[in-house]
């Protein structure tokens, strides 16, 4: 039993490598964004996000309006 469980730790260990291989070969096929980009993409998605906030916000309040004179009637 000591013979098949050291084979399978062996080939566990053969297997991360060869993963880990692939992964350094595929992230240097990758075409990483410039600076410039990399900053007018950041600033994209936060505004992006500043917007759906906001557009939560709008909505939240709307409907605790609405439920609120709901409740009052």
């Amino acid at each position: 039993m000591a013979v098949q469980d050291n084979t399978a730790s062996m080939q566990s260990v053969s297997g991360v490598r060869k993963f880990l291989r692939e992964v350094k070969i595929e992230l240097k096929k990758v075409t990483w964004p410039t600076r410039q980009q990399l900053i007018a993409y950041t600033g994209v998605v936060l505004v992006a996000v500043m917007l759906v906030c906001v557009l939560i916000w709008i909505f939240d309040s709307v409907f605790a309006l609405a439920f609120r004179t709901f409740l009052r009637s």
